[in-house]
């Protein structure tokens, strides 16, 4: 993990998880409806892609969750891309 050293924020006004790197704000938007928090979409400033903040981003995102026994709705193209690429974390997807 490129970014193991940068603090994931909870952002709750915002419904955000963030990732703050060189000043610039990673995010992605959620929703949380009882225990399941719907991921709805990820964001990084386009000046930085392509730098692995995302991937990072999304993983950071599921150990905070579920470290809170919450699970996850991948409403997001990008986290749902991200657990293919790791089928592992499908053990946090909630049930349909």
């Amino acid at each position: 993990m490129k970014y193991k050293d940068i603090e994931l924020k909870d952002n709750k006004t915002q419904h955000a998880l963030e990732l703050w790197v060189e000043g610039q704000r990673s995010f992605i938007g959620y929703e949380l409806e009882g225990d399941k928090v719907y991921l709805m979409h990820t964001e990084v400033p386009e000046e930085q892609s392509g730098q692995g903040i995302a991937s990072d981003l999304v993983e950071k995102s599921f150990v905070y969750l579920e470290a809170k026994n919450l699970k996850v709705v991948p409403a997001c193209s990008y986290v749902r891309a991200y657990l293919q690429r790791h089928p592992d974390w499908n053990r946090i997807v909630a049930e349909d």
